[in-house]
């Protein structure tokens, strides 16, 4: 029997991980090295050293920088406390956030001036998070809230029950965020949510790949780093839908074993894998045994994230 492999469509690189990769290769070409990033531009360890290889030198807290450096903060945005910093050293700084997650910091300034409560559905010390908490202004009269799970949902006390609104982490499960959701407009009729969703548009787009893979396939690897959270949600997609699925960011990481009675494998990547890496995972099960056999329709993306203007040549 033919063994086969079945490639996911939309899969990798999202608009906004583009975009913040370019900015750091800009940057580098602009200004030369060293170039400061604040926190890996994107979770793939791929293209962290690849971009270390070009002169970029990556950090966890502003006080490492040199003062007046080039500093580029990543596409999972930062608190208002890291731009202080930021511009009290002095520090030449472009903004490499994701456009889609200063929307929702934008969203939680304007409910915060409003005075009303929020609530932030997110993992807890995912970066995303820590940044969207950063921006809430500490003279709200209001409380934000962070709401992990569906216990956190049915638990959470809040102060101002009828004066409440909601944001959430861009990268997260589609399915898992909205039974949050419901749980929380039921304990809370008068909730307040943004008029568009605020998990991103790229990342619903790999979801509903993964759940089409997942019919036509008897095990899906997703291509990402273990500390990228969109990946680790289709890896988890994968096996709510009753497919067994590992997540790799390396060909080496894929085993003879792992395949063993395997006929039909399904491969996607998360928004920040690159695509030259899954063409060397379907490279490597090919030696494995398997033949290409198609890429799946899909939505075609065609959105385009501008560069900071300093940084267009």
């Amino acid at each position: 029997m033919k063994r086969e492999i079945k490639l996911a469509n939309p899969r990798g690189f999202c608009a906004g991980v583009d975009r913040a990769i370019e900015i750091v290769n800009q940057a580098l070409l602009k200004f030369g090295p060293p170039v400061y990033v604040r926190h890996e531009v994107v979770h793939n360890r791929n293209v962290v050293e690849d971009l270390k290889s070009k002169g970029a030198i990556f950090v966890e807290q502003i006080d490492e920088i040199p003062e007046g450096a080039i500093t580029i903060f990543s596409a999972h945005g930062v608190s208002k406390k890291v731009v202080d910093d930021a511009e009290t050293k002095n520090l030449n700084y472009f903004d490499a956030t994701c456009p889609l997650v200063t929307k929702v910091h934008m969203e939680v300034i304007r409910y915060a001036r409003q005075g009303l409560d929020i609530i932030l559905v997110g993992h807890d010390n995912h970066p995303e998070v820590e940044g969207t908490l950063g921006r809430f202004p500490h003279d709200s009269k209001g409380k934000i809230y962070l709401v992990e799970s569906e216990i956190d949902a049915k638990n959470i006390e809040i102060d101002q029950p009828s004066k409440l609104a909601m944001v959430t982490q861009t990268t997260l499960s589609v399915d898992d965020t909205k039974s949050i959701i419901d749980i929380l407009k039921k304990r809370f009729p008068k909730l307040i949510s943004p008029s568009s969703d605020d998990i991103c548009y790229a990342t619903q787009n790999r979801q509903d790949a993964v759940k089409q893979l997942a019919l036509e396939t008897e095990l899906i690897i997703i291509v990402g780093s273990n500390n990228s959270s969109n990946s680790n949600r289709l890896k988890e997609l994968s096996e709510n839908c009753g497919v067994k699925s590992i997540l790799v960011d390396d060909p080496d990481e894929i085993a003879l074993e792992q395949l063993d009675g395997i006929f039909k494998l399904g491969i996607s990547a998360g928004a920040s894998a690159p695509e030259s890496l899954v063409q060397s995972i379907v490279l490597k099960c090919q030696k494995l045994g398997f033949e290409m056999s198609q890429e799946l329709d899909g939505l075609k993306e065609s959105v385009n994230f501008k560069l900071p203007k300093e940084l267009v040549s």
